[in-house]
């Protein structure tokens, strides 16, 4: 076989004249008056080769016996296209290679589908994952993850940092969704967690004295699925020693302007706004909104603790509030479309959802008969309410007036056409809850990790009034979607052990699960804190997707199969025995 001298995609005019030698999969046959055209398909690109009896009759013979995905390599000189054959939908369009030489290396069978169609079903594409990648758009997306990986290993390593390995092999921690368990066959009864991240060990390198550090690590956790979601993601971690929020929000902003500017040529402005947690929940009902419009939430509870509407005197008073959102010409929208967007407050929870419009002077709604001139006159100046304006309410516990609300904006946003989807609007979440009580548990759990510092003025709240402790986390959020958090660590051991104590854990259980770390710190731990951005989630916002599985090469489903390689699958008896284990139900295959 002859050594490729270029890749597909690097054939131009610049090496008309000259002999090449490419290797690659065929794409499309054509048979034009005896001479043979076929594009030629690698990673980089497609060109097109001729095959004409008049140069060479082997050649032709050679091409006339290929089919769809053959593997060839070919030789022949670069030549210009005549001008009626000319491609502009191809970077190679004005050039071909007529060939002189060709071996096909090897035969494919007909693929279950094709290459150049967009209309294959998820299931299909998965299952024949390796052909799916041959298609150019899946192969873009992988090439370019692997740019963006380039660029932020260049970019860490320009600044000091050092990239570590960590474990994938370690211990169960609490770290908010189950962990992937694995045996261990040299010590019986024990087990292995899959990391849900390096939090444990980034610490600890810390605490060795490493100052700067990153991985782009693999992490795992057993937790249900969605489009954003994978059983088995991938982020980029740092941790640095002898700094502050800022210094992490300063070289994550840097980093990002570096890659979108490297890799998309685009140019994003610093710094990013900070907003609180409480006001983004306040305007928005949620942690990583949206801000590329408008349409914020307003609290209006205060106008309506006596009011005539039963069910917003009620939400009230069993501890809810009421919010609304005007929608400026919102009589745009149809009762039919009114009636779809409750039904969406209804999939969060919402009982139902109010609305008033605005015509002239006149207010349109079932409600208005019960509000007071008071009530009216207090709306009307609290969300400021003008002709033509559609006012919709939310009245609920918090949680369900947020979740809903939140997610009606957003479809309210996209059904008028306000979200523009070439802007790309970052910002900083900061000073979440650092605890939360779980009903279910009835106790308090960490809103992030058990590990994150609270902000110091509210540390006498830990233990009287546990939930308005404010935490020193921080999440980015580009466009309504977070793709990425940290938090500045605890590193004083007296301080984690009451963090310990306002979770519930025993001391007895934290020295168990945790001594490591408390011993760690008993060494002059420095101060520290981190951040890890979710790199599929990054690329795949980067690329304007729609799911992370795009660019996974090879992702999971919904129920976390692989279906290129049957995964999860039975074992056999003798390694479960090896394993000291042994399966109690017997379960149908699905």
């Amino acid at each position: 076989m002859a050594k490729r001298t270029h890749y597909c995609g690097e054939i131009g005019e610049p090496l008309v004249g000259h002999e090449v030698c490419l290797c690659g999969w065929t794409q499309t046959i054509r048979d034009h008056g005896g001479v043979i055209f076929l594009d030629l398909r690698d990673r980089s690109g497609v060109v097109q080769i001729v095959c004409n009896p008049e140069v060479s009759d082997d050649v032709h013979r050679a091409g006339e016996s290929l089919r769809s995905e053959y593997v060839i390599a070919v030789r022949g000189a670069v030549r210009i296209r005549s001008e009626d054959t000319v491609n502009p939908a191809l970077p190679t369009g004005t050039v071909e290679v007529l060939a002189t030489w060709l071996e096909i290396l090897n035969r494919s069978d007909t693929p279950p589908f094709s290459l150049d169609e967009d209309d294959v079903s998820d299931a299909v594409r998965l299952k024949y994952r390796y052909l799916d990648i041959r298609r150019p758009a899946m192969m873009r997306n992988l090439l370019f993850r692997h740019k963006v990986n380039e660029t932020i290993r260049g970019f860490l390593n320009e600044r000091g940092f050092v990239e570590v390995e960590t474990p994938i092999l370690t211990r169960s921690t609490p770290e908010g969704a189950r962990d992937f368990l694995v045996p261990s066959r040299l010590n019986p009864g024990t087990f292995y967690a899959l990391p849900q991240s390096p939090q444990l060990f980034k610490q600890l390198l810390m605490a060795a004295g490493l100052d700067r550090y990153y991985q782009i690590v693999r992490c795992f956790r057993d937790e249900d699925l969605r489009a954003d979601r994978q059983p088995e993601f991938t982020q980029l971690d740092l941790e640095l020693s002898f700094i502050d929020e800022s210094d992490i929000m300063d070289v994550i902003e840097t980093l990002l302007v570096r890659l979108f500017r490297e890799t998309l040529g685009r140019e994003i402005k610093t710094p990013f706004p900070r907003i609180s947690y409480d006001e983004a929940m306040l305007k928005y009902g949620t942690d990583c909104p949206d801000t590329r419009f408008g349409l914020e939430l307003t609290d209006v509870s205060h106008l309506f603790r006596e009011t005539g509407v039963n069910v917003f005197r009620k939400a009230i008073a069993e501890g809810g509030i009421v919010k609304a959102i005007n929608v400026k010409q919102g009589h745009e929208l149809s009762r039919k479309e009114l009636d779809e967007l409750t039904q969406l407050a209804g999939r969060f929870g919402a009982k139902g959802m109010a609305w008033i419009k605005v015509e002239g002077s006149e207010w349109l709604s079932p409600i208005v008969k019960f509000f007071s001139k008071e009530e009216k006159s207090g709306l009307r100046e609290a969300v400021e309410m003008e002709d033509g304006d559609l006012v919709l309410f939310g009245a609920d516990h918090a949680k369900v007036v947020n979740d809903s609300l939140s997610q009606v904006r957003l479809a309210v946003g996209e059904r008028m056409g306000l979200i523009d989807s070439d802007r790309l609007n970052f910002l900083w979440i900061t000073e979440f809850p650092l605890l939360k009580y779980d009903a279910n548990d009835q106790r308090y759990v960490a809103v992030h990790h058990p590990f994150t510092a609270p902000i110091l003025e509210d540390l006498d709240l830990l233990e009287e009034n546990p939930e308005r402790v404010r935490s020193r986390a921080y999440d980015v959020v580009l466009n309504g979607i977070e793709i990425g958090g940290g938090s500045i660590r605890i590193h004083d051991c007296e301080l984690q052990e009451r963090m310990f104590e306002a979770l519930s854990i025993s001391r007895e259980e934290a020295h168990k699960k945790f001594s490591f770390l408390l011993e760690a710190f008993r060494y002059g731990a420095p101060p520290h804190g981190g951040i890890a951005l979710g790199l599929d989630r990054l690329v795949m916002l980067m690329l304007g997707g729609k799911t992370i599985r795009e660019v996974i090469a090879f992702p999971k489903t919904q129920r976390g199969a692989c279906l290129v390689t049957s995964a999860p699958a039975e074992v056999e008896v003798m390694q479960l025995t090896e394993l000291g284990l042994r399966l109690e139900v017997s379960q149908k295959k699905k």
